[in-house]
C-alpha cells in the first residue's frame, strides 16, 4: 500500500475516534458494518479493516472481524514517558518508531528560546532538527532545543538513534514535568520536504517544555505532525487530569 492509501486508513481512523470520543454510538453500541463504511467513505472493504485495526489497538472497539464492531469507550491513558517520547509511544501501540537527525547546530538562543529554557539572554543552545516515523512512514518533525550541556550530549548520539530521551535519561538527564500546548501551524518549505506533503500544508504541532525534579528546563520542543497520524485526547475530573496520545 502506497503512503496515500496509508493517509487514507488513518483519515478514516481519526473520523472514528471522533465519532466514538464523543459518544455517537455510546459505550457498548455497534459500529456500522464494514461494507456501510466502505460505502460512507469512498474507500475499499480493506481501508476500513486497516481503520479499524488503529481503533483496536487503542481499545476502542472490539476484535471480531466479520461483524459489527462494539464500542468499548475512548483510549487508555498513557504514562508521562510514553507521552514525553515518540519512541515509547509508537512500541506501546505495536509502531516500529525511527527517526533520523537532519542537523544538531550549537547557536546563541533566540529571546524566545532563551526565555523557555531560563537561560540568560544569547546563551548557547543546541537546535536539533529530526524526522520522526512509524513504521518507516514519517509522519513527524520534531525541533528541539536544548541548553549547551544537554545539546553536546545529543550531538555524540548517532544520526539514526531512535531515541534521545532514553540514552540522555542513562546519562543522568530527568525528564519529570511537561507543559504541552497543541495546535495547528502551517508546514513550512522544510517540512514539506522532509515530509513529502505540500508546503503550507496544515500540520497538527505539539509544543512541550519539559523540566527536571528542581524546575530546570531541559528541553523546548515543537512537534508537527502530518493530518490524520496522531490525535490527542484529554481527560478532565475532579480527581485528575489527563492527556494522551493516539495514532490518528
Amino acid at each position: 500500500m502506497g503512503v496515500q492509501g496509508e493517509a487514507r486508513y488513518r483519515q478514516v481512523a481519526a473520523d472514528l475516534r471522533e465519532a466514538i470520543a464523543t459518544g455517537r454510538y455510546g459505550s457498548g453500541g455497534r459500529l456500522p458494518a464494514e461494507g456501510d463504511l466502505a460505502q460512507h467513505y469512498g474507500v475499499s472493504r480493506g481501508t476500513v479493516r486497516q481503520a479499524l485495526a488503529v481503533l483496536r489497538a487503542d481499545g476502542m472497539v472490539t476484535s471480531r472481524r466479520g461483524t459489527r464492531r462494539v464500542v468499548l469507550g475512548a483510549a487508555r491513558t498513557q504514562s508521562f514517558a510514553e507521552l514525553l517520547s515518540f519512541t515509547r509511544w509508537a512500541r506501546s501501540i505495536g509502531e516500529e518508531p525511527g527517526g533520523r537527525t537532519v542537523a544538531v547546530e550549537p547557536a546563541a538562543g533566540d529571546p524566545g528560546e532563551c526565555a523557555q529554557l531560563a537561560l540568560e539572554p544569547g546563551s548557547r543552545v543546541y537546535r536539533v532538527l529530526r524526522v520522526r516515523t512509524l513504521s518507516r512512514v514519517p509522519v513527524m518533525i520534531e525541533r528541539t532545543v536544548y541548553p549547551e550541556r544537554i545539546g553536546a550530549l545529543v550531538r555524540g548520539f548517532p544520526i539514526d538513534a531512535v531515541s534521545h530521551t532514553e540514552p540522555l535519561e542513562e546519562l543522568g538527564v530527568l525528564f519529570t514535568d511537561a507543559d504541552h500546548t497543541i495546535d495547528q501551524w502551517p508546514a513550512d518549505a522544510e517540512d514539506a520536504r522532509l515530509l513529502g506533503c505540500p508546503t503550507g500544508t496544515s500540520l497538527l504541532r505539539e509544543r512541550r517544555r519539559t523540566t527536571d525534579p528542581t524546575g530546570v528546563p531541559v528541553e523546548w520542543s515543537q512537534d508537527r505532525y502530518l493530518p490524520g497520524t496522531v490525535a490527542f485526547t484529554v481527560h478532565n475530573s475532579v480527581a485528575t487530569t489527563a492527556l494522551s496520545r493516539r495514532r490518528g
